[in-house]
């Protein structure tokens, strides 16, 4: 398991040695007005918060899931779009143009590759550059840092904790593919599942803790627990963790079970009318 000293497992040598140009601030905000969009179509279309989240179980599933499967559960009607071999992906109903759609995937795309890359890179600190970061706002210290007639306009609402929406984006991933998320034989691997996906959990419920410190801005008005910074630290080891354990065991086997075989004193199968041993097993 991963502590602040651990380490995460060696990469994809294509990864490594190229890693992946990451999504700037410009890029961040195109998706957010690109989500915004979406939403004049299809009223549960979430955040980009939750999508990196769900982005980034995707990547530590054990199974290679494709577009045609996990896009329509995140932005449609959850049911798989049937696509041959080597065309491209139908547009989905929320999407108003073939070139919206292209342009979500090329970004979507781009933090995948990015969070991929980090992921599979050695890193033995949170404080290390290369280190994966979720995309975890901290909605309580921007309400916070906004002026007060705007705070006083959203009173009332509930407003999530630091990254309790990117985790329920990753476990919204999780939930839907329990099969490719169940545990293995394996007892210390199923200890090993467990424990990280506790952590992934813990950062899903709320926040109840005293604010000290602030993550939407350094100068911000505290907003978030030191407990609730620890707890999302260890989400992002378990990130690594998970990514680790399905990597080592590999794709699930499923494994046919042969039909028993008839004694050689009894019926043939085929309805000769012959014992087994005198006719098809002769």
């Amino acid at each position: 398991m991963h502590s602040t000293e651990s380490t995460a497992p060696q990469g994809d040598a294509e990864l490594t040695q190229n890693p992946a140009a990451g999504l700037g601030p410009e890029e961040l905000e195109e998706l957010d007005n690109l989500l915004d969009d979406l939403r004049t179509r299809g009223e549960e279309i979430p955040q980009w918060e939750f999508c990196d989240g769900f982005l980034t179980a995707l990547i530590c599933t054990r199974r290679p899931i494709p577009p045609a499967e996990y896009l329509p559960m995140l932005l449609g009607d959850g049911a798989e779009l049937e696509v041959a071999d080597g065309e491209p992906l139908p547009l989905l109903p929320a999407f108003a143009s073939a070139e919206q759609q292209a342009r979500f995937i090329e970004l979507w795309m781009r933090r995948w590759n990015e969070v991929a890359s980090q992921l599979d890179t050695d890193v033995k600190t949170l404080d290390d550059e290369r280190t994966f970061q979720p995309e975890a706002m901290d909605m309580r210290g921007a309400v916070a840092a906004l002026p007060e007639a705007e705070r006083a306009e959203m009173e009332g609402q509930e407003i999530p904790s630091f990254g309790q929406v990117w985790a329920l984006g990753f476990m919204f991933a999780v939930e839907n593919w329990p099969e490719d998320w169940a545990a293995p034989r394996d007892k210390e691997a199923a200890k090993w599942l467990d424990d990280a996906l506790e952590s992934i959990v813990a950062l899903t419920e709320d926040d109840t803790g005293k604010p000290e410190v602030c993550m939407y801005t350094e100068d911000g008005p505290p907003s978030t627990s030191q407990a609730r910074v620890e707890t999302f630290g260890e989400a992002i080891w378990a990130v690594y963790d998970l990514r680790q354990l399905w990597k080592s065991m590999g794709p699930r086997v499923e494994t046919l079970r042969k039909a028993p075989e008839p004694g050689r004193n009894d019926p043939c199968h085929c309805g000769s009318g012959k014992k087994y041993k005198k006719c098809h097993g002769g």
